[in-house]
């Protein structure tokens, strides 16, 4: 039964697009997703994010509240989860088996682990890759489970997911602060090594409970992943276009009642509200998220009749999503934290969002330079060698 199921999986799910080269529209999500993590992550280095003008400010809160807090991470999550699949494909059409597809996919989940945790160590504590990491590790085995298994999974894991995130909104909802400052991971006037201790001591509970968070999207990314919705987006127009309104239309209409509540709009809500309010708004965000997915591969189309500079520059970025991601941590903390240029006392959060945007556009050009030299970039480069260095050592030591 087993064999049957990977037949199926790897037919069902071409690494390519029919026309023979590589899919536009997974790549054109990843170099999206990484804007609306610059926007997720950039405002939690400021000190406080009232600093600044009034009005502004609270249209990008309303902003944040709506199309980004907790619309980034399913996103992430989902593309994850959707990568897992194509990995496993390329494993197959390499002529590998299960066992040794599964190891592969396991030994890059213990790296992925690894370098999260060196992520934590050097930058700042928004490391998602061990999370990942840690998710391909508990999930590789449904690889070759039926749909049936994947679907079970995104719903009996939503439950807790969305119970995790809603109290993180509930508690500064209610105490009248800002979610921003719940989460803030601003220096304020701690060095280097007060920083370390404090990332190192909270990474273990922090990667479990985010695994648990994302683990619904990247579920779904595995079962979506089968049928090639975005290799294939014209094949699946009908589908993406119905699916991208409808979880549009749900995240907006979940995320409008907290936006309101945040900016001050709707005065003390009764406890029952506040707590549909901040249930409404993550559970509603894992489908805008994954719907963001959607609208992305459905501008693909478009997209790839006329490949504009800005396509190219942004497939390259998602070409390489882990050296970006990571680049991006690093400005933040040479831009925000002390012991660089210390910005985090003089923005709030819309000047954090506009660096956000500005380290994305660099970010673009920074992909767009190693595309023209050919070079893949240097995170990517260095997980794939870790990862198959068993292989490359089996095949120089075997028969010639």
């Amino acid at each position: 039964m087993g064999e049957i199921i990977m037949t199926t999986l790897t037919r069902a799910t071409p690494v390519t697009s029919r026309t023979g080269e590589r899919a536009l529209a997974p790549d054109l999500a990843r170099g999206a997703m990484l804007l609306a993590i610059a926007f997720a992550h950039a405002p939690l280095f400021v000190t406080a994010v009232d600093r600044g003008p009034a009005v502004l400010n609270t249209i990008t809160e309303f902003f944040h509240l709506v199309f980004v807090n907790n619309h980034a991470r399913p996103m992430f999550a989902f593309l994850f989860g959707y990568a897992l699949v194509q990995l496993l494909n390329r494993e197959i059409d390499r002529g590998s088996d299960w066992v040794s597809a599964r190891k592969l996919l396991r030994r890059r989940g213990w790296w992925l682990v690894v370098l999260g945790f060196a992520h934590t160590v050097v930058f700042a504590p928004i490391d998602i890759l061990s999370v990942y990491g840690l998710t391909a590790l508990v999930l590789v085995g449904l690889l070759r489970r039926r749909d049936a298994a994947l679907l079970w999974t995104t719903g009996i894991s939503l439950v807790p997911a969305t119970a995790a995130v809603a109290f993180g909104m509930w508690y500064p909802l209610s105490e009248g602060t800002s979610t921003f400052a719940a989460g803030s991971m601003a220096a304020g006037d701690r060095g280097f090594g007060a920083l370390l201790v404090d990332r190192v001591t909270a990474w273990p509970i922090g990667t479990l409970l985010f695994a648990i968070i994302v683990l619904p999207a990247v579920a779904l990314g595995m079962w979506a992943a089968r049928r090639g919705f975005l290799e294939e987006p014209v094949r699946h127009r009908r589908f993406l276009v119905r699916a991208a309104v409808i979880t549009t239309v749900l995240s907006v209409a979940g995320a409008v009642p907290a936006g309101l509540v945040q900016a001050g709009v709707w005065h003390d809500p009764s406890p029952e509200a506040l707590w549909a309010v901040a249930t409404a708004q993550p559970l509603t965000g894992y489908a805008g998220g994954i719907g963001l997915a959607g609208i992305v591969a459905l501008v693909a189309i478009r997209a790839a009749r006329r490949r504009g500079r800005l396509t190219t520059m942004v497939e390259a970025l998602g070409q390489r999503s882990l050296t970006l991601y990571l680049f991006q941590s690093l400005a933040f903390v040479v831009l925000f934290y002390p012991y660089g240029l210390g910005l985090q006392d003089d923005l709030g959060l819309a000047g954090a969002t506009a660096v956000a945007a500005g380290t994305w556009v660099v970010s673009l050009f920074l992909a767009d330079a190693m595309r023209r030299v050919g070079y893949r970039g240097p995170a990517e480069i260095l997980l794939r060698r870790l990862v198959h260095r068993r292989r490359s050592g089996q095949d120089a030591s075997g028969p010639r």
